[in-house]
């Protein structure tokens, strides 16, 4: 495998997924030492991108397809430094980062072609924690089962959720999960929100919602929450899969339509994808028997 070394993490990769190897320094961000190694297929990937900016060296990061990445679904507040696939490194290994994101951006291409279509979501539980995933925070605990999320309060919680103590959501009954890290003199939190909950109506206070379990002075009790964030996500992906999935059908919520893909979809990604067989024939990525006979494959679609 090919291995590439950046500040905090090491990426291997071959023509079928990258492993990503975490670091663990005092400095590497909690998420990180947390996760501390996973594999991202490359037909999960959609696009590869770098960066370069002299002395402050350079960037690489995979762009997942969608659905494909819980973290950056529920972590749009993630500082750079705890996004899980992004590697950066000094300019010393410039050259070298730059070859091996374009080694990456082919295989990705080519990956894609050989194995087809597949749903986005499957990837997604793939780059979390196994369940059950169990949590604790300064407010108390989350459990996730993958079909029950529950929500207990300690002694040290407000005396409003101290006298509740305990919530469990059904996760056919979740909308999606939100996660919010601590900012300043704020408490951060992990919230559920249900499918029958009314947009419009204001939330309470975190420390008084049913719903959240908070976090206190701690980056890795935010890194937990974030985890276990993404990872409710991606069961909730997989339960509800995107009208792009062949599988795509909303079922799990009242009021919710089915959706299925349009008949002219399956004839549209043939063509596209021969457009772009052609494509990697044309670099010498693909042998001529190789072309010739995915293509046929192709055709038979039609």
């Amino acid at each position: 495998m090919d291995e590439l070394r950046g500040k905090a993490a090491t990426w291997q990769f071959d023509e079928e997924k990258v492993v990503i190897q975490y670091v663990s320094r005092w400095r590497t961000h909690a998420l990180l030492k947390i996760l501390a190694r996973c594999e991202v297929p490359l037909a999960a990937v959609a696009a590869v991108d770098f960066s370069a900016a002299g002395k402050k060296g350079w960037q690489l990061q995979l762009r997942l397809r969608e659905r494909a990445d819980p973290y950056a679904a529920v972590g749009s507040l993630l500082p750079e430094k705890g996004q899980p696939f992004l590697l950066t490194g000094g300019p010393d290994t410039e050259l070298v980062a730059e070859y091996h994101a374009d080694q990456l951006r082919l295989a990705a291409d080519a990956v894609r072609l050989v194995t087809g279509p597949r749903p986005a979501e499957e990837y997604a539980l793939g780059l979390v924690p196994p369940v059950p995933l169990h949590i604790r925070t300064s407010e108390g605990t989350a459990m996730f089962d993958g079909e029950t999320i529950r929500l207990e309060w300690s002694d040290d919680a407000g005396s409003r959720k101290n006298k509740k103590r305990r919530m469990e959501y059904a996760l056919k009954d979740v909308r999606r999960v939100e996660w919010f890290p601590q900012k300043s003199m704020d408490e951060g939190y992990l919230r559920i929100v249900t499918w029958e909950e009314d947009g419009d109506v204001k939330s309470a206070k975190p420390s008084k919602d049913f719903a959240c379990l908070l976090t206190e002075d701690s980056a890795k009790q935010d890194a937990w929450t974030l985890v276990m964030a993404a990872t409710v996500t991606a069961h909730l992906w997989a339960a509800t899969p995107g009208p792009g999935s062949e599988r795509a059908q909303l079922t799990a919520g009242p009021g919710r339509a089915q959706l299925t893909a349009g008949p002219d979809a399956e004839p549209r990604s043939v063509y596209d994808r021969i457009r772009e067989l052609g494509r990697l024939h044309a670099e010498g990525l693909l042998t001529d028997e190789e072309f010739a006979s995915k293509k046929a494959e192709l055709l038979d679609r039609l």
